[in-house]
């Protein structure tokens, strides 16, 4: 790939963040992040997409957050990522994990037009769907459902229970609400038939909150944790 000064700039800075944020990541794969951020922050100007345009928030956010995901994923999993927005996560699962076969879902079509484009510019050959994840899922299996910023607990699982045998599990990223929403989906008798278990936590950089990562599991499908990974981390 052959790159202009303003794009090395940008894969340089992309590297240098990750570095101070202790996350590893190769020359190679800082060149593709910095073509898809190049790519989302132009579309973003025409179409709200997101609220990290720049590099520190770019890194400590959306990297980061990806970044947390990939030790819970097995090798070649069929991953579907939950209201991509502007591909996050699911394009950077795709960038730092090359063997996952990974899929984007938007129900809103502006938005998924506008990824299918980003996946073109950058030359990544993912598939993007433009309708909602619960009819997609009801059609086709998946390993991993991956969600970040789409809904509350309480909604997520009242969307999913009914296609609970089509998807292995839910990772979802939460910040320090999690428990209360947790709580909330319990009240409401959502947590019967799954474990809700937050397998990870990273701090959110500038400030005091963290964020977690839950897995969500139909309660037969968890081996030997049972009950106790309904309890919290394992």
């Amino acid at each position: 790939m052959i790159q202009s000064d303003a794009s090395e700039a940008l894969s340089q800075a992309i590297s240098d963040q990750c570095a101070r944020l202790s996350l590893v990541v190769s020359p190679e794969v800082a060149v593709r992040l910095a073509a898809y951020a190049s790519s989302l922050w132009q579309w973003n100007e025409r179409l709200n997409l997101t609220r990290h345009t720049d590099v520190e928030k770019f890194v400590s956010r959306d990297v980061a957050d990806a970044v947390a995901i990939c030790p819970h994923l097995a090798t070649g999993e069929r991953v579907l990522d939950v209201g991509t927005g502007g591909g996050v996560p699911g394009v950077l699962l795709a960038i730092l994990r090359p063997d996952l076969r990974v899929e984007l879902s938007d129900s809103v079509g502006k938005r998924a037009r506008t990824v299918a484009t980003i996946l073109e510019e950058i030359k990544l050959p993912l598939r993007v769907h433009a309708t909602a994840a619960q009819t997609i899922v009801a059609k086709e299996r998946f390993d991993t459902l991956v969600v970040r910023a789409v809904a509350p607990l309480l909604k997520l699982l009242t969307w999913f229970e009914p296609l609970r045998d089509r998807y292995g599990r839910m990772l979802i990223i939460k910040g320090p609400r999690w428990e209360e929403e947790k709580g909330e989906a319990r009240h409401h008798g959502f947590l019967k038939g799954v474990t809700v278990r937050r397998v990870a936590s990273w701090p959110i950089r500038s400030t005091e909150n963290e964020s977690v990562l839950l897995e969500v599991r139909a309660r037969g499908a968890v081996d030997s944790q049972g009950d106790r990974g309904d309890g919290g981390e394992k």
